[in-house]
């Protein structure tokens, strides 16, 4: 059975669990997240993305 789950999703459940378990101020999830919403308008943004892409390709064992 395969579970489809989008990202968003995922990575709100990991900062639900920061706060509530780790202790992790709500703020500093805040900032985080607005952080990589701006890197991602920057030129940047391609290498993140391709970094982003060859570490999941890493992870799952599949390389082209």
């Amino acid at each position: 059975m395969t579970v489809s789950l989008p990202l968003v999703f995922v990575l709100g459940l990991v900062a639900w669990g920061a706060v509530k378990f780790l202790g992790v101020r709500t703020w500093i999830v805040v900032v985080i997240a607005l952080f990589g919403f701006w890197l991602s308008h920057t030129f940047m943004a391609p290498a993140i993305e391709s970094g982003t892409r060859s570490g999941v390709d890493v992870v799952n064992g599949s390389h082209d």
